[in-house]
């Protein structure tokens, strides 16, 4: 089953919903980052939702970034996805190894740390872009976004993501979704959507029975009219190139760039999301002032 996201609505658009398969786009990731398993997991359930979170972008250039911080080992984890649900992103030590928690699950809250915040970012075209911050108040990533919903935008949310990672580190199934109540929500539906999914089985679960997207969101909205309003596809990819390195060199100054140029006899830059390495010589970083 390819990677893809849904957006959906119900009970007559008293809520909105969606969800996503993200199994190759987490690999890819681990791959990339050569992610130990709880990095895997930690990355794994932020890239998925900020896929989710993307498919409330209106815009064609829109862009969401989702960054966690905390005072844990991991340090921090960053996510950048577009409108069209491609999404890169990192996690500041991807090596972290953790004994598993008390639940004998990956110890995802305690990797990021008890204190800390989540950042979302949405640059929508304007002069400045939104920001919304929120403490974290779990650090597992599903809860801290549907904080971020009721905090910062007053929308009652349900998140719930998940990663299963195979005993060898490898990425068994990845996805997740976000349901929504629409302002006017009756109390019947609030108890209804609260029942089903209490009773729901975690989401890495519902992927090892074949589950897609919308099969995700069947045993929860299925009896309320679900209606899928639009699939995509996501995928992890990365927009570095080498003007966007140029860019960046240009941005420090001619000081910084000669600095460079005395002391290293060039420059490397490496891209955060895709571990790609860009190489300039003196000649080119000469070029780069000469221009300026």
């Amino acid at each position: 089953m390819k990677d893809h996201v849904v957006r959906a609505t119900a009970a007559e658009g008293m809520v909105r919903a969606f969800a996503a398969v993200t199994t190759d786009t987490v690999r890819e990731a681990r791959e990339l980052h050569g992610l130990s398993p709880v990095a895997s997991a930690a990355l794994g359930r932020t890239l998925t939702g900020a896929v989710l979170m993307s498919k409330m972008l209106k815009g064609e250039k829109d862009t969401l970034t989702l960054q966690i911080r905390g005072d844990g080992p991991l340090g921090g984890i960053v996510t950048v996805s577009d409108s069209h649900a491609n999404v890169r992103g990192y996690v500041y030590n991807p090596h972290v190894h953790l004994p598993l928690n008390s639940m004998g699950k990956l110890d995802v809250s305690g990797a990021i740390g008890p204190n800390g915040y989540l950042n979302v970012i949405k640059d929508l075209g304007l002069k400045e872009p939104y920001i919304g911050y929120v403490n974290l108040v779990s650090g597992e990533i599903a809860e801290d976004i549907a904080y971020y919903f009721a905090y910062s935008e007053q929308i009652p949310s349900v998140v719930s993501l998940g990663v299963l990672i195979n005993p060898d580190g490898t990425i068994a199934n990845s996805g997740g979704f976000i349901i929504q109540l629409m302002p006017g929500a009756e109390e019947e539906l609030i108890s209804y959507l609260e029942g089903r999914i209490n009773s729901l089985p975690p989401v890495t679960a519902l992927l090892s029975e074949g589950r897609d997207a919308e099969g995700m969101l069947d045993p929860i909205l299925g009896e309320r009219g679900l209606a899928v309003a639009d699939r995509e596809p996501c995928m992890y990819k990365c927009n570095c190139s080498r003007d966007r390195m140029e860019r960046n060199l240009v941005s420090l100054g001619p000081k910084d760039i000669l600095d460079m140029i005395r002391e290293q006899h060039g420059a490397e830059l490496q891209c955060y999301f895709c571990n790609k390495k860009y190489q300039f010589s003196e000649e080119d970083l000469r070029a780069l002032i000469d221009d300026q």
